[in-house]
């Protein structure tokens, strides 16, 4: 699991724990624990299915949480997403192992690799697609990574389309109170701390990497729910050091801290606790979902699927490789040449 690693985190910024917070009841409280269960998307890779079972009150304003692998491809078999239609969120792609292209009617999109983050807002409408590169499928290797909905206020489902890049370089990376844990702030903060991803609904995203043994106590803004998806290793949640595993979700109540311990021992293929943090401020609006469009109501979300059999939201680019697309859009006539 590269991501994004340090060879010395000493030389890192801390985390100093909040003063006053030990031992008078700041810590949230682990409220759920639950196991992803196991599935397929697009053309046929594996997912989790993290947020299943949770309920949307408890996500707010997040909708939908995979992670894609962890698989070991062999040649040939390497599969993607077909071109598909979004509306009313934002998608956030994080690799941590693998190569994957994005391409999109708006002419967005690039090439994320080990700890880059692709951040698609869907906004008003957009088709996109989602592969792994030529030479991936025909070497196969490592894939492994995750896609976040989160969902728009309904001020801004109708905002213009836009894409950025988070790279794995630009990443703000921290270091726990004691040198016990390697944080990667990918969005939103953590103290005084700020992570490269600009977000239109305030969220904060985290990768951390607890050593055996070592706790990692976060502030946490109280006005945000708060999660943590256990990529690898063994550990616990809490005050109450309630266990989990890889593949769990925890879900914690109110108050001002997280806590995360790493168990003393840990197998020899997971030799660390890595887990994907998350948290936001929810957005309190109604939601109706179905299939890649996320609206405030089912009048919304079926004129959303309307406007894409009638083409309202763009048409599929006739280029076939990311690279003529990036060469279109860099024309004067990008648009018209595109569809």
């Amino acid at each position: 699991m590269p991501a994004v690693t340090v060879s010395d985190i000493t030389v890192l910024p801390r985390i100093d724990i909040p003063a006053g917070t030990i031992g008078n009841g700041s810590a949230r409280p682990v409220k759920q624990i639950l196991t992803a269960p196991q599935g397929f998307e697009g053309e046929g890779f594996p997912v989790r299915r993290a947020f299943a079972g949770i309920d949307l009150a408890d996500l707010d304003p997040f909708i939908h949480l995979d992670q894609m692998g962890e698989v070991e491809y062999a040649p040939g078999e390497p599969k993607g997403t077909p071109w598909h239609p979004h509306r009313g969120f934002e998608t956030v792609t994080y690799i941590i192992d693998g190569i994957f292209d994005h391409m999109d009617n708006n002419g967005g999109g690039g090439t994320i690799t080990n700890g880059d983050t692709q951040w698609m807002t869907a906004g008003a409408g957009i088709l996109h697609i989602e592969t792994p590169p030529e030479h991936l499928v025909m070497s196969g290797g490592l894939f492994h990574g995750f896609q976040l909905w989160v969902n728009l206020p309904k001020a801004q489902k109708w905002a213009p389309p836009a894409y950025q890049d988070v790279r794995a370089k630009d990443v703000s990376l921290l270091s726990s109170h004691d040198g016990g844990a390697l944080i990667r702030v990918i969005a939103g903060e953590v103290g005084s701390h700020r992570g490269p991803g600009s977000t239109r609904t305030p969220i904060t995203l985290i990768h951390a990497t607890i050593a055996p043994g070592a706790q990692l106590r976060l502030p946490w803004n109280k006005n945000y729910n708060a999660l943590a998806y256990t990529l690898n290793g063994n550990g616990e949640m809490g005050d109450e050091r309630a266990s989990v595993h890889s593949g769990q979700m925890t879900v914690f109540g109110k108050g001002d801290s997280i806590i995360i311990r790493a168990s003393d021992k840990q197998e020899s293929r997971s030799p660390q606790l890595d887990v994907l943090i998350l948290g936001g401020e929810p957005i309190r609006e109604p939601v109706s979902w179905m299939g890649p469009f996320v609206m405030n109501t089912k009048a919304e979300v079926l004129q959303a699927f309307d406007d894409f059999q009638k083409g309202k939201l763009g048409v599929i680019p006739t280029v076939k490789r990311l690279s003529d697309l990036h060469k279109i859009h860099n024309t004067p006539e990008g648009v018209q040449e595109s569809e």
